[in-house]
């Protein structure tokens, strides 16, 4: 029963924050949606915030569910993008409110999950310093962020698929060059 009232909450709000502003949803709304009072709400939540968090941090586990290796990172960056896009009112809304550093969290963790598992893929067994793993997954991690930061800007309205696309393949090869740079570096001294 408490998973199907917390299941039947986060639905609630997700319904509703389809059709308004997050600034215009409040737990009372939520409760009344669901069919349940304010104290049930404040028994699995303590604040709208927290609800957002939990249902973001549902949405990364998935994700790392579904990708526990990556060969091509094109493959996650689809699934990021299937996820915003089915409820992609409701992404906005939280992006374009007080809480949008709540999905700019969640968007820099599938960044960094992503970019790592990519980056232990490709590196096969090849050794280069932690600091160089580091210093990779930063600039491919900000690439990758920006990219989805921009396409929330413009409201979702850009063919981010066509964008991301192009992106990978025009950097292909970009990933190994830079592992093969380091590899080489750490040779010479």
């Amino acid at each position: 029963m408490a998973s199907f009232t917390k299941s039947a909450i986060k639905g609630s709000f997700l319904k509703l924050l389809s059709d308004r502003p997050l600034s215009q949803i409040t737990v009372k709304d939520i409760a009344s949606d669901c069919g349940i009072n304010r104290n049930t709400f404040y028994y699995y939540f303590s604040d709208i915030p927290q609800l957002i968090e939990e249902i973001f941090t549902e949405d990364l586990e998935a994700i790392i569910l579904r990708y526990p290796t990556v060969e091509k990172i094109e493959d996650c960056l689809e699934a990021v993008i299937d996820s915003a896009l089915s409820k992609k009112r409701a992404v906005l809304h939280i992006y374009n409110s007080a809480n949008r550093e709540i999905y700019e969290q969640y968007l820099w963790n599938v960044c960094d999950h992503v970019i790592s598992k990519y980056i232990y893929t490709i590196l096969n067994g090849r050794k280069i310093s932690d600091n160089d793993i580091e210093v990779i997954k930063k600039y491919l991690e900000s690439v990758g962020f920006g990219i989805v930061s921009g396409w929330l800007r413009t409201g979702m309205n850009d063919d981010i698929r066509g964008t991301l696309l192009r992106i990978c393949e025009i950097k292909k090869g970009m990933v190994e060059e830079m592992i093969s740079r380091c590899e080489i570096h750490q040779t010479e001294q």
